[in-house]
């Protein structure tokens, strides 16, 4: 790998509507642990919510911004529309019980690839996955022990996202050519690529719908997807790269737990490349680390 090779996804950002029912469904149905609660740095007044492994974890990371009383957005072109879940493969038996216990409406498991994919949707309308790939359980994450989800059972991070364009070109020389992605494979109308190390946490698919609308980014849907790179000095070599490719880029910030810079890739949906560190346990004594935080 070269010195500019991202190494995964490093967050997933959305638009939810109360952050009451958006800290029920991830905590309280999908158990994940709510690492950090607090405001929108470029808009104060709305609530930021993090939620990933006990320690926030790069890759375990789902994060919204809290727009209640909005509209619901509108899925389309130029977005990203689903986020993938890694679970272990044995547990697809629990979480089907799982939704249903919780009168989640769930399609499948079905088969995509070498994968199980278990459909559905947050209760404000935001498409999830979750994914029983045979490297998920191998993945580096750390458990929450206040979960209400058994370790065993736990989703071990984002396995990938699902971005949708009017047209696959130039999407894809970008992806290939620039940010290196590699392509891994293709079934009933989706593409695979594959970054940095490949597998659970790499994986961006790519569907193609010349009639769709543009998509409408507020409730329910994806704001952007943030791709890892180890340390600022591999940032700032990306943000030269991608700056002399005459694409608009934005200045490095300071997100205080990681830095980021932001572009659009050609198709309109927004990436993020973020810092790993020096992460959310940066701000908390040690003894505080992995206390559960379960109300907005």
């Amino acid at each position: 790998m070269n010195a500019r090779t991202l190494q995964g996804i490093h967050h997933v950002t959305a638009i939810a509507g109360d952050p009451q029912e958006n800290v029920d469904f991830y905590v309280g149905v999908l158990g994940l642990r709510l690492v950090k609660r607090t405001v929108n740095q470029d808009d104060p007044g709305t609530y930021h919510l993090f939620y990933a492994d006990a320690i926030g974890s790069p890759g375990t990371d789902l994060t919204f911004f809290a727009w209640p009383g909005a509209q619901h957005g509108r899925e389309g072109a130029g977005q990203a529309s689903a986020v993938a879940l890694a679970i272990p493969t044995a547990t697809l038996g629990y979480w089907s019980k799982r939704l249903a216990d919780h009168s989640i409406a769930f399609e499948g498991p079905r088969p995509r690839f070498d994968e199980e994919v278990i459909a559905f949707s947050d209760f404000h309308g935001q498409a999830l996955e979750l994914v029983a790939a045979p490297d998920a359980g191998s993945r580096q994450w750390r458990a929450w022990a206040d979960s209400p989800v058994p370790a065993e059972f736990a989703i071990r991070g984002i396995h990938g996202v699902t971005i949708n364009e009017a047209t696959e070109d130039p999407t894809i020389p970008f992806l290939t050519r620039q940010l290196g992605f590699r392509p891994a494979g293709e079934t009933a109308g989706r593409r695979r690529f594959g970054v940095g190390p490949g597998g659970s946490g790499a994986w961006l698919d790519l569907t193609a719908t010349p009639s769709a609308p543009r998509g409408r980014v507020a409730v329910g849907t994806i704001h952007h997807v943030a791709w890892r790179t180890p340390d600022d000095e591999q940032q700032r070599q990306w943000w030269q790269q991608i700056r002399e490719m005459g694409v608009p880029i934005s200045e490095i910030i300071d997100r205080f737990w990681f830095r980021s810079i932001y572009f659009r890739e050609p198709g309109g949906v927004l990436f993020e490349i973020a810092t790993d560190g020096p992460g959310f346990m940066v701000d908390e004594r040690a003894a505080a680390r992995y206390q559960g935080r379960r109300t907005a």
